[in-house]
C-alpha cells in the first residue's frame, strides 16, 4: 500500500521526525486558502506548491513550484491542480493531480538522499544514504555507486547510536547537524519497524543553514500482509491513485499486477505465473498482467479473474495455464466455461491444463462448444497465444 507525501509527513510527525510546516488541500480553493496560513505559521513569504501523486520525479514534470510571493503561489496552484502530470515513473499517460501540499520554503544548506528497505541479500533492513540528494537513486547507483552509503540494522539490537554517528561522518555532517541526525534516525527507524513499512524514502533529506535536519519529502510503502495490524491506514488509501483492476482483484483475494503487454495470463501459483510470463516473452509475446488465482479458487473466483483480465483494453488474447494440485482441473474448466459465457469473450483463449482431474477438465472444455484453443504443454500454449495475439492486432 502507498500513501501520499503529506500523509507520510503526518506519520513522521507522530514519531517525532522533523518535517516542514505544510497544509494539504483537496481542491484548488483549499490550496489557495492555505497559502497565507503557511506563510504566517512559518514566518516566511516563500512557499512550495507540490502535486500529490503516487510517483516520483514530480519536480521534473512541473509538479513542484517554489513561489516567493502569495501571487506566485496562487498561480502555481492554478497551474498544477488538475494537470496531467507526466514523470519518469507515471508512464506517458501521466496522472491527474487531485491533491496538493502547500509547504513552507526553507533556507536549504544541503540535500541528501535517505532510504530504508529490506535488503534481501543480507536479510536485514538497511539504511541507504547519499550526499547526492534530489537525484534519482538509480541514477546515483549507476554513475556514482561509491556515493551510496549502506548501514544494515541488526534485528536483535535495532538501530544504534554509533550507526548514526558513522552515517553523519560519511555524509559530512558535524556539530548540531550530526546531533540532529541522531535523533532523526532513531525516530525514523522506529517508524519503519512499528508501521510495517516495506519502503521508506526521503529525497531530499535536508540540512538548513541553522543546523536543522528535516524530511523535505516522504515516500512510504507498507507491507500489505501487515495491514490487519494497521486498520487506520485504510482511510489513507487513495483509490484514484491505484489500478482499478488491482483494486477489484483484492476484493476476490487474487494476486494481480498490471503489466504493459497484450497477453492476459491466468495461472495458479506464483512460481508458475512467473514462468508463464517468461515463456511468453521467450516466444516473442508480452504479458499484460501477473495473475495468480491461488490454490483454492472457485468457479466464481475464476470468473472474476476473467472479468479483470478482459477489462484491460490492451489485452488481445488470454493464456490460462493451470497445474492442478489443490486446484482441480475440472474446477478451473467449469470456471473458464462460466466466465467465457458470462463475459461474452470474443478474443482468442488458449488453455493448458495438467494435474488432478485433467482428463475431466479437458473433456468439459471440448464439449462446451466454446472457441477454446487447447494446448498440449506450456511451450505449446505460449506459442499459440503469442500467434493468436499477433493475429488479433
Amino acid at each position: 500500500m502507498k500513501i501520499h507525501e503529506y500523509q507520510g509527513k503526518q506519520l513522521f510527525q507522530k514519531y517525532g521526525v522533523p518535517v516542514p510546516i505544510g497544509i494539504p488541500a483537496m481542491t484548488a480553493e483549499e490550496a489557495i486558502a492555505a497559502i497565507p496560513k503557511v506563510q504566517q505559521q512559518a514566518g516566511t513569504e516563500v512557499v512550495v506548491v507540490k502535486a500529490q501523486i503516487h510517483a516520483g520525479g514530480r519536480g521534473k514534470g512541473g509538479g513542484v513550484k517554489v513561489a516567493k510571493t502569495r501571487a506566485d503561489a496562487e498561480a502555481a496552484v492554478k497551474k498544477i491542480f488538475g494537470m496531467q502530470l507526466v514523470t519518469p515513473q507515471t508512464g506517458p499517460e501521466g496522472k491527474k493531480v487531485q491533491r496538493l501540499l502547500v509547504e513552507q520554503g526553507l533556507a536549504i544548506e544541503h540535500e541528501y538522499y535517505l532510504g530504508m528497505l529490506l535488503d534481501r541479500a543480507t536479510a536485514r533492513v538497511t539504511v541507504m544514504a547519499s550526499t547526492e540528494g534530489g537525484m534519482d537513486i538509480e541514477e546515483v547507483a549507476e554513475k556514482h555507486p561509491e556515493k551510496i552509503i549502506k548501514e544494515a540494522i541488526d534485528p536483535a539490537t535495532g538501530w544504534q547510536d554509533w550507526q548514526s554517528r558513522t552515517l553523519a561522518k560519511k555524509l559530512g555532517l558535524a556539530g548540531k547537524a550530526a546531533s540532529e541526525l541522531g535523533k532523526f534516525m532513531k525516530a525514523l527507524t522506529r517508524c519503519y519497524e512499528e508501521m510495517d513499512c516495506s519502503l521508506l524514502e526521503i529525497n531530499p533529506l535536508i540540512t538548513t543553514k541553522d543546523g536543522r535536519v528535516l524530511a523535505l519529502d516522504a515516500k512510504i510503502n507498507f507491507d500489505d500482509n501487515a495491514m490487519f495490524r494497521h486498520p487506520e491506514l485504510e482511510e489513507w488509501r487513495d483509490p484514484a491513485e491505484e489500478d482499478a483492476q488491482e483494486i477489484e482483484a483484492k476484493k476476490w483475494d487474487l494476486s494481480y499486477i498490471t503489466l504493459e503487454g497484450n497477453i492476459g495470463c491466468m495461472v495458479n501459483g506464483a512460481g508458475l505465473a512467473m514462468s508463464t510470463m517468461d515463456i511468453i516473452k521467450f516466444y516473442g509475446g508480452a504479458p499484460a498482467n501477473f495473475l495468480d488465482v491461488g490454490g483454492g479458487a472457485t468457479a466464481e473466483k475464476v470468473t472474476a479473474a476473467f472479468k479483470i483480465i478482459t477489462s484491460d483494453p490492451h489485452v488481445k488474447a488470454i493464456f490460462v495455464n493451470i497445474f492442478g494440485g489443490i486446484m482441480k482441473c475440472d474446477t478451473i474448466a467449469a470456471g473458464v466455461i462460466a466466465a467465457v459465457k458470462e463475459v461474452g469473450l470474443k478474443m482468442p483463449l488458449v488453455v493448458r491444463l495438467e494435474g488432478t482431474n485433467v482428463e475431466l477438465g479437458k473433456k468439459m472444455l471440448s464439449e462446451s462448444g466454446l472457441n477454446i484453443i487447447p494446448a498440449a504443454d506450456m511451450a505449446d500454449g505460449a506459442q499459440k497465444v503469442v500467434k493468436a495475439a499477433k493475429g488479433a492486432q
